[in-house]
């Protein structure tokens, strides 16, 4: 901004400065047939330490291809599911450990915490063994929006799609219940309905038809799916009216999500629960912080410029007559360190004509 003189500056107060916070949101929609069908799992990305599988937009190998989420499943070592002669029996509770000693944190024993389905970390019911859906950064940015995660699995008793019967799964109550005790930020209990019955079993439900099925952490973009989700209710706190055939390949008799865990690879059973999935979308939320500096031009103030083109032979190139007032046109707004640094630079998008009968403010916001 023009000064009175080549080196003055106009120091700007508390008052002439605020900070402001907006919250951005963007819906997030995922089909199934993109997990699960559109590109015939090119999309799908294996690794040979078989701990996961990444989920991509397109197929992975296209240059244009985005990473969007990864899968994977484990169970605690107190699980009755853990057995030494199991399928990659040690990476299974590796993956939960890890994820447990990052989303729950530890007890006053330094031992890791297991999942805590009502999120009070008390002696109440543990979810042992789950499916994890960690979302890439490019889809959940800054956090996943309370209460807009919505997740539909197809899980009647046989293996077939499209999914007569559906269970949707979602964190309504996360607007204003979510919990915050997690080193890792705020999260939601996630409930599971059903709009077909007899999917989920009447003795699992509260009395809105609701059943606790899992955690969303909403910083850390991950959501922790119990595997009772697919069992019925004779089986480890099973949550369905029948067991789901979630594993046809083990046969007709053993092909629950149980025997699926034990018996199978992680690969095959984050594929198992991919292929289950109808449906599955949130809200992401990007927070933008702003400084807003009010700069002020009294009448009495950038009169004058230091531009070396406002004078020409000791006089006013913008004066007709001598004895007309000063004139200088702001074209351009300097914000300074206490140094006298440049720290930031803002141009207009035309001149402002300034001279003694004028004042204006020039609001500059800088984003971050």
């Amino acid at each position: 901004m023009p000064t009175n003189t080549p080196s003055s500056f106009k120091a700007l107060t508390t008052d002439d400065a605020v900070l402001t916070r907006n919250l951005l949101h963007e819906a997030i929609p995922i089909t199934g047939s993109i997990l699960s069908g559109t590109y015939a799992d090119e999309n799908i990305k294996t690794y040979s330490h078989g701990m996961f599988e990444s989920v991509y937009d397109y197929p992975y190998l296209s240059s244009s291809a985005n990473h969007i989420l990864d899968l994977t499943c484990g169970y605690s070592a107190t699980s009755g599911l853990s057995g030494a002669t199991n399928s990659q029996n040690s990476k299974k509770i590796n993956v939960y450990n890890q994820m447990a000693q990052v989303l729950v944190g530890f007890d006053a024993a330094a031992a890791i915490r297991a999942f805590d389905q009502d999120g009070d970390l008390s002696a109440g019911t543990k979810d042992r063994q789950s499916f994890f859906i960690n979302f890439a950064r490019l889809l959940s940015k800054d956090e996943i929006k309370k209460g807009s995660f919505s997740l539909q699995l197809g899980c009647q008793e046989s293996y077939t799609a499209p999914f007569e019967k559906l269970v949707t799964i979602t964190d309504f109550s996360g607007t204003d219940g979510y919990k915050v005790n997690s080193p890792a930020g705020e999260y939601g209990i996630l409930y599971a309905t059903s709009s077909s019955e007899p999917v989920l079993a009447s003795a699992s439900v509260d009395s809105a038809g609701r059943v606790a099925c899992g955690l969303i952490y909403y910083q850390a973009g991950i959501a922790v799916i119990t595997s009772s989700i697919f069992l019925g209710t004779s089986s480890l706190g099973g949550l369905l009216a029948v067991n789901s055939k979630f594993n046809p390949a083990l046969g007709t008799t053993c092909g629950n999500v149980t025997a699926s865990l034990t018996a199978s690879t992680i690969t095959v059973n984050a594929n198992k629960f991919r292929h289950r999935i109808y449906n599955l979308s949130f809200n992401n939320t990007t927070e933008l912080n702003s400084s807003v500096y009010f700069c002020r031009a009294h009448n009495t103030d950038f009169n004058y410029s230091a531009n070396p083109t406002y004078l020409s032979a000791s006089k006013m190139v913008v004066k007709n007559n001598s004895q007309d007032a000063p004139v200088s046109f702001v074209t351009t707004v300097g914000l300074y360190s206490p140094d006298n640094e440049l720290l930031a630079v803002a141009k207009l998008s035309e001149p402002l004509k300034k001279d003694p009968t004028t004042e204006f403010t020039l609001r500059v916001r800088l984003d971050y």
